[in-house]
């Protein structure tokens, strides 16, 4: 498979941040200039594996100066492949400590963050990685309501749908050593971080699902934008205007306007104000 790699920063780091594109410009860019403006970058090394986007995500990516990025070429994959696929091969290049996975519709939102999620992977040995299952914020009318549908479920006889539950990769932070001993990496023919989290339990290792509500002070996952920007075909769900609509307002409340017109956010040199 061809591949190009633009590589501005050294290897070593403290944090290898892994984050996969395909065809989300503006998405992009928000989330990058997010992660710049609330990010030490002498501690991370930032990788972004574009999967043969070939569109303006990929001409602004090539122009981002504190990334290093990774083209690879795709054919005949399916989006949850080409994702994992994506993440095994930039952490091929990972030789840092710890190695963090996000999605480019996971926007930061406050300073602290890394610092957050690597204090709560170091409490313990033990701990093989910390992240979420879904970051949103569940209140409690929602939690009532989905507790009010499992009892509906077992008294009409239908089953529950009692998903298996691991790191997903919207904001996953691992044990680099761990992943490569321990298990065959993101893809091997399941979604990404699947196996990988059952293979870590089963070797004893501990992951630690974080509250949404800690998350959450320094996190936003915008809940399917990806597919809503670029929908499949039969897709009714993301595909439907609504779907933009509600987009449209998340992005609205995270000061969007403002990183989208902060174009310093994509050199090397300290944004003003850090």
């Amino acid at each position: 498979m061809n591949e190009s790699v633009s590589s501005p920063r050294p290897a070593s780091a403290e944090v290898t941040i892994i984050i996969p594109n395909f065809r989300t410009e503006l998405l992009t860019r928000f989330c990058l200039r997010s992660l710049r403006r609330h990010t030490d970058l002498n501690r991370v090394r930032v990788i972004v594996v574009d999967n043969g986007s070939a569109d303006a995500s990929l001409d602004y990516l090539r122009q981002v100066e504190w990334i290093e990025l990774i083209e690879r070429q795709t054919t005949g994959e399916s989006g949850p492949e080409m994702h994992a696929r994506a993440l095994d091969l930039a952490l091929e290049r990972t030789s840092s400590e710890l190695v963090l996975v996000m999605h480019t519709d996971t926007i930061v939102v406050a300073d602290g963050w890394l610092d957050f999620l690597t204090s709560r992977l170091r409490r313990s040995p033990r701990l093989a990685g910390v992240g979420s299952w879904k970051l949103e914020n569940t209140g409690p009318i929602k939690q009532f309501g989905k507790k009010l549908e499992n009892v509906l479920r077992r008294w009409c006889g239908r089953r529950i749908n009692n998903q298996e539950h691991y790191l997903r990769s919207h904001c996953a932070l691992y044990r680099t050593a761990l992943i490569r001993q321990r298990t065959n990496g993101f893809f091997d023919g399941d979604t990404a971080g699947k196996s990988l989290h059952r293979k870590l339990a089963a070797a004893g290792y501990e992951l630690e699902f974080l509250e949404s509500g800690e998350l959450l002070r320094y996190l936003r996952h915008l809940n399917h934008a990806t597919m809503i920007l670029n929908p499949a075909a039969g897709d009714r769900k993301t595909a439907r205007p609504s779907a933009r609509k509600r987009l449209a307002r998340e992005l609205a409340k995270l000061d969007y306007p403002a990183l989208m017109s902060a174009t310093e956010l994509d050199r090397k040199a300290p944004a003003p104000g850090r």
